[in-house]
């Protein structure tokens, strides 16, 4: 089974930007995913990230920070230092140190107007690395572990982003309701009611 790529966007929480080791650089902080956070997918299912789903992509993985998906304007990269991720008890939490260059510096200046507060982030699911729940409605889907590749500083998600997953969640939500109405034939046969 072929992976697919997803994205997801949150509001930053406890966002943060301050000056770095020197005027020029500017640090920003906050919680990109949120664990135990059941967010509705295209009204088709809710889904919620497990503690722990960023584990493996954290220890081995060189993930990128970007400005609204866009992988022209890298602003931060594991493997330099520049972006750092952990997970704690709450969820995913970055640090990045921007560069001096200009789409930072523009970055910074909406960030700390209010413009912009939100992160959005790229992932791809093993099979087998979720779970569904088809007893509730909507469906509960839990990513247990993903393949993080990418955490972006959005505006809005971008057009085809947003399309791309809305596609994906179409074709998930198609499959969640063919699931939920063999359960419910298989209840009605049985005599199961709820």
């Amino acid at each position: 089974m072929r992976k697919k790529r997803e994205t997801r966007t949150v509001n930053i929480t406890n966002l943060q930007t301050r000056d770095g080791q020197n005027k020029e650089s500017h640090v920003i902080s906050g919680y990109a995913a949120v664990f135990n956070s059941r967010t509705s997918i295209g009204n088709y299912f809710d889904e919620i990230i497990a503690p722990g789903a960023f584990s493996r992509s954290l220890s081995d993985g060189d993930i990128r920070a970007l400005i609204n998906h866009d992988w022209s304007n890298v602003i931060g990269r594991t493997k330099s230092g520049t972006l750092r991720l952990e997970e704690d008890s709450r969820g995913l939490k970055f640090e990045v140190e921007l560069p001096n260059t200009s789409v930072a510096r523009d970055l910074v200046e909406s960030m700390e107007r209010g413009d912009i507060d939100q992160c959005s982030f790229g992932f791809w699911v093993d099979e087998g690395k979720e779970t569904w729940d088809y007893s509730v409605e909507p469906a509960l889907r839990t990513l247990v572990e993903v393949e993080l590749y990418e955490i972006s500083v959005v505006s809005l998600p971008a057009y085809e982003d947003t399309e791309v997953s809305l596609v994906r969640s179409k074709e998930i939500g198609k499959q969640v309701e063919k699931r939920l109405a063999i359960i419910k034939k298989i209840d009605k046969t049985l005599g199961v009611t709820k």
